[in-house]
C-alpha cells in the first residue's frame, strides 16, 4: 500500500515532535546538573509534562494506524463484494483525471 501525502505529512510530525522531545529530555538533563530549587521544581513539571506528551502522541499514532488498518480492511471488502463496480468506479476517475490532465 503506497503513502499518502497526508500520512507522509504526519508520520514527519511525529519524527519532528519525537526530536523535540529528545531535544528537552537532554535539556532537562543538562539543567538538572545546576542544583538550584526552582531548577528542580521547573525540571520535575517539565519532565512530567513531556512525559503524558509521549504518552498523547503514541495514542494518536496507535489511533491512526488502526483507523487506517480499518479503511483499508473497509475497501479491500468492498472491491471483494463490488468487484464491477470498483472497476467501473476506477476508470471513470481515471477517465476524469485523464479529461483534466489534458485541459492543461
Amino acid at each position: 500500500m503506497s503513502k499518502t501525502s497526508a500520512d507522509m505529512a504526519k508520520e514527519k510530525l511525529v519524527e519532528d515532535f519525537n526530536g523535540v522531545v529528545s531535544e528537552a529530555e537532554q535539556l532537562i538533563k543538562t539543567v538538572a546538573h545546576d542544583g538550584s530549587g526552582k531548577a528542580n521544581a521547573l525540571l520535575v513539571k517539565m519532565e512530567e509534562n513531556l512525559r503524558l506528551a509521549k504518552e498523547r502522541l503514541y495514542d494518536f499514532q496507535e489511533n491512526a494506524v488502526e483507523k487506517t488498518k480499518a479503511a483499508a480492511r473497509a475497501t479491500d471488502d468492498y472491491v471483494h463484494e463490488n468487484p464491477w463496480k470498483s472497476i467501473a468506479i476506477a476508470a471513470a476517475l481515471g477517465v476524469v483525471v485523464g479529461l483534466l490532465l489534458n485541459r492543461r
